[in-house]
């Protein structure tokens, strides 16, 4: 798919979002995983084997397209964003873990979301052209570029201008969500003839899948007796996913706007979701104010 959506807009639209996150982390909340190692890797280990599981084996059991099928692995392999961290805050998560995470997530899904899509590409065979072939190196260091790069710019000006970062800070995060909805009202346009039938076929598995992540990324760490504020962050880290990533790899990377179709669906019935499974973990004793000790 070569049209300005494709090869502009949508690869600075997710550069620009990922400079958004830049602008809100520092290198203290890498180094916090030190601190909260047992915590990361339980949500990591969430995310990262027990998400993509669950996704699989929710399209198979809702039978669907190999196209969406593959759409909705990618949106599963997708880290958490800044939105992520705004509904941890707004429920009592941690939200100095919940920075941590989205940190690390980054940087495994250079890794991760490229061997999860092709393994995916080559189990369901979607009809999508010849990009369909997979992320070769080329497309995987593409990926790279558009996730870390401005990740890693938006650090340094937060590191050298900390004054300037916060007063972008509420700005960005604004306009990051002008650009997110734009993305998804610009795929649900191209995809118009078949949007009735996408969202029929598509939109129950995207909501039991945001509906299982909140619930894992909350059950499990609650079972390893992490503490409840440290649960609401990794539920929201696991259950609220970086929809744009999806969206920009299936149509400038792999060129195909119905792959990207769960992701677009998905950003839209994921708020209200989120929103609703906040309200239920916040029920009952209020989380302490104060972070679990290092573990």
């Amino acid at each position: 798919m070569d049209t300005p959506l494709a090869t502009v807009f949508l690869p600075l639209a997710l550069a620009f979002i990922m400079f958004g996150l830049g602008l809100s982390l520092t290198v203290d909340d890498f180094r916090r995983v030190r601190r909260h190692p047992r915590a990361v890797v339980v949500a990591m280990s969430c995310q990262l084997l027990l998400l993509p599981g669950v996704c699989l084996a929710l399209v198979i059991a809702f039978d669907l397209s190999p196209v969406l099928a593959v759409g909705m692995m990618l949106l599963a392999a997708s880290p958490g964003g800044t939105t992520a961290n705004l509904y941890s805050h707004l429920f009592g998560g941690d939200v100095a873990l919940n920075i941590t995470l989205t940190a690390v997530n980054a940087l495994l899904a250079i890794v991760t979301l490229p061997i999860i899509t092709n393994l995916s590409l080559q189990y369901f065979e979607p009809d999508i052209g010849e990009q369909g072939m997979g992320l070769q190196f080329g497309k995987t260091l593409q990926v790279f570029a558009l996730v870390l790069v401005p990740v890693a710019i938006g650090l340094t000006i937060r590191r050298r201008s900390p004054d300037f970062a916060r007063r972008m800070d509420r700005p960005v995060r604004l306009l990051s969500v002008v650009v997110l909805v734009t993305i998804i009202v610009g795929a649900m346009v191209a995809e118009r003839s078949n949007l009735a039938d996408y969202l029929a076929d598509v939109g129950p598995t995207v909501v039991v899948l945001c509906v299982l992540s909140l619930t894992i990324g909350y059950v499990v760490p609650r079972m390893v007796r992490l503490d409840k504020r440290q649960a609401i962050a990794c539920s929201m880290e696991i259950g609220v996913h970086n929809s744009a990533i999806a969206m920009t790899v299936a149509i400038s990377v792999l060129g195909s706007v119905s792959l990207a179709v769960p992701a677009a669906v998905y950003g839209v019935l994921m708020n209200p979701v989120a929103a609703l499974a906040g309200v239920l973990m916040t029920r009952g004793p209020k989380p302490a104010e104060k972070s679990a000790p290092a573990l």
